[in-house]
């Protein structure tokens, strides 16, 4: 059964648009996912790009995971890593890291276009305060497997009997799918939460068909997606609930006190910058927090 349907809303980040999944006011989360951004598809001439400068996290995990283009990332710990397409990078913040996202060089040279998925994995109330690391996966790295119709690759966590190199937290999965027309396939069981996201093409579930940009959040039991006439693209993820947690601008914590000391610390300037990327940072944004804001 399927519980909600909740559709991507608009954001525009200063020249790039994504869509905003995660957080909804009727739901917070899905499973450890407490943020999910569909970034583009976005076209850019020759000359841009993006610029998401130098800005903090605690107490979770981003996932970064592209279909076209090419980010490259810059982090505290000294991490320079580009990003294309079927690669993961998992940046764990834990007690707190600094990174920012931009267009290289190269690729403002021509004309280039980006797409791709953001999320942030809340980490459980025990490793909230984790060192921060960073790791990068090639796609060549990533599980993947292929029954009717269906070619899938697993980015992180555990489903459909394997298990994903990229290191996690709590039990979880994360998955990308590809249907051909007329396919169908269970989604993963074992898991306490489940949710479908629609990247291109129409879904059908339980009954009904649904069209791109919506996460189908589905309830506990035995559930089918599939397609009829066209191809689609979606996103599965999922798993154990973590317990309830405080999200405002970039920060992540269940804890109100502790993410006051990280605003506090990232207004003083004790959060080190990115070695490579530290002429400017994103200013810590006067607004109310129960107004989740994020620049990627």
């Amino acid at each position: 059964m399927i519980e909600l349907v909740i559709p991507a809303r608009k954001k525009d980040l200063g020249g790039f648009e994504v869509g905003r999944v995660l957080p909804f006011p009727q739901r917070r989360m899905v499973g450890p996912f407490i943020f999910l951004d569909h970034m583009g598809p976005a076209d850019f001439a020759a000359g841009h790009g993006i610029d998401v400068r130098p800005h903090p996290h605690i107490g979770l995990a981003t996932v970064t995971y592209l279909f076209d283009g090419e980010i490259m990332h810059r982090d505290s710990l000294g991490s320079t890593q580009a990003i294309r397409p079927g690669e993961v990078n998992w940046m764990t913040a834990g007690r707190g890291i600094v990174h920012s996202e931009r267009s290289d060089i190269a690729v403002r040279s021509k004309a280039s276009r980006l797409h791709g998925m953001q999320s942030w994995v809340a980490l459980p109330v025990e490793s909230e305060e984790t060192n921060p690391a960073f790791s990068h996966h090639a796609a060549a790295d990533l599980a993947k497997f292929e029954t009717r119709g269906v070619r899938g690759t697993l980015i992180a966590g555990t489903a459909y009997g394997l298990t994903s190199a990229v290191p996690t937290f709590s039990p979880m999965f994360y998955v990308y799918l590809e249907l051909d027309p007329g396919a169908r396939i269970d989604l993963p069981d074992g898991h306490e939460e489940r949710g479908v996201y629609i990247v291109s093409g129409r879904v059908e579930a339980s009954g009904a068909e649904y069209d791109s940009g919506n996460l189908l959040v589905f309830g506990p039991g035995a559930s089918v997606i599939g397609t009829n006439e066209s191809p689609a693209r979606v996103m599965l993820l999922g798993g154990a609930s973590v317990g309830p947690r405080h999200i405002w601008w970039n920060l992540v914590s269940s804890s109100l006190e502790r993410m006051e000391e990280a605003k506090a610390d990232w207004r003083a300037g004790r959060m080190k910058l990115p070695p490579d990327d530290d002429r400017e940072f994103i200013p810590l944004p006067e607004e109310p927090p129960q107004a989740p804001i994020h620049l990627m």
